[in-house]
């Protein structure tokens, strides 16, 4: 089999952070809306989906073409081999989305797609039924503007999922989410880095594996790890890789506090869950309250709004403090995410770089206010 055509799809407004990642480990792409397609072999399934901190997922670009009419579909599905992938008792659900096409009735699609898949087999197998009882491949049909694109899912639950994170406070940010934020920002490893509002604590967490460079995926499974067609090894050769490339050989600056005490416990457990139990300091405290210590780091925060905070006044208080905590704070950076307009002018001043970000369906700005960078050694 020649190179594989794969798909990191990304949340809306992410699709460049993704892109950038994928670059960083060694892949050359092209953006989408809501995808980054890439080439690549078997092992590079494996390494993406232990590797990419921003995507949601790694899919298999099994085919393209237009498809008005629903013999169209099945046919299209149908030239697909399908015989490459699928052995004789694979499992293959069939998901599907449709978006200013003329096949609109997504169940209907759903359906062509999978007896397609099913004649298909029959010519390869032999045998009028599948038990499929086996390994489990996702197949999704896209239709966007009467062109059908069908995939495989390598990543089954979404990459947001590392596994450290067995509680959640109330809409907690997703760890992918979480990941971009200090993509985005100046932070690095050797800078101290403080939420005043950390919740479940992730973006500390996401902090910490990025500063030390821990994969995201070294903690879960993936489907793909039981498809026969990639081979055993090299999912242990892209483990071990990652394994290896854990660079934990000095300190973290990371501090998170928050004003529920229940929310504290929970990014607690989650550190320590993340194997990072320690490096983290977490603190029962009002964000009025906090002065955090050393100088060139940088606050990053996703403040309450929506299902975590009960109306307005309490918005423009807390970020009023964000501004006011600042004056203190003369050589740090402040970075928040947030859904509020006024948050400029709650905060005292505008923001030197935003940029528009989805967390989960709600448009927000990310707003970035640069401090001066540490002085080189």
């Amino acid at each position: 089999m020649g190179k594989l055509q794969l798909i990191a799809t990304a949340p809306m407004g992410l699709e460049a952070v993704v892109a950038r990642e994928l670059n960083e480990l060694g892949y050359e792409t092209t953006i989408e809306n809501g995808r980054v397609l890439f080439n690549g072999d078997y092992i590079d399934i494996c390494r993406c989906n232990l590797w990419l901190r921003t995507s949601d997922r790694v899919l298999v670009k099994m085919g393209q073409f237009p498809a008005k009419t629903f013999d169209e579909l099945f046919e299209g599905v149908k030239a697909i081999n399908w015989e490459d992938w699928i052995p004789e008792n694979g499992e293959f659900p069939v998901e599907g989305r449709s978006h200013k096409s003329q096949l609109t009735s997504v169940p209907a699609c759903q359906g062509i797609v999978k007896k397609a898949i099913v004649e298909k087999l029959k010519l390869s197998y032999h045998t009028e039924w599948f038990p499929e009882n086996g390994p489990r491949y996702v197949v999704e049909v896209i239709l966007l503007n009467d062109i059908a694109l069908i995939t495989l899912d390598t990543t089954g639950p979404a990459l947001h999922k590392r596994g450290y994170r067995r509680q959640a406070t109330e809409a907690p940010l997703k760890e992918t989410m979480a990941a971009a934020l200090i993509q985005l920002s100046r932070w690095n490893g050797h800078r101290p880095l403080y939420d005043p509002c950390c919740g479940s604590g992730t973006i500390l967490i996401e902090a910490a594996m990025i500063a030390w460079n821990i994969a995201p995926g070294l903690r879960r499974s993936f489907p793909s790890e039981h498809w026969p067609e990639i081979p055993r090894r090299l999912w242990e050769e892209a483990r071990e890789e990652a394994f290896d490339a854990v660079r934990d050989d000095y300190p973290l600056q990371l501090t998170g506090t928050d004003i529920d005490p229940a929310a504290i416990e929970i990014a607690e457990a989650a550190a320590k869950s993340a194997g990072l139990s320690g490096e983290i300091t977490f603190k029962h405290m009002a964000a009025a309250k906090a002065r955090p210590e050393g100088e060139y780091g940088c606050i990053i925060t996703n403040p309450p709004y929506g299902e975590r905070i009960s109306n307005d006044k309490e918005v423009e208080k807390l970020t009023r403090q964000f501004g006011e905590m600042m004056l203190y704070l003369p050589t740090w950076s402040f970075f928040a995410i947030s859904p509020y307009k006024e948050f400029e002018q709650y905060y005292g001043r505008k923001s030197d770089k935003r940029r528009k970000l989805y967390n989960g369906r709600i448009e927000c700005q990310y707003y970035q206010y640069l401090g001066p960078l540490p002085p080189r050694n």
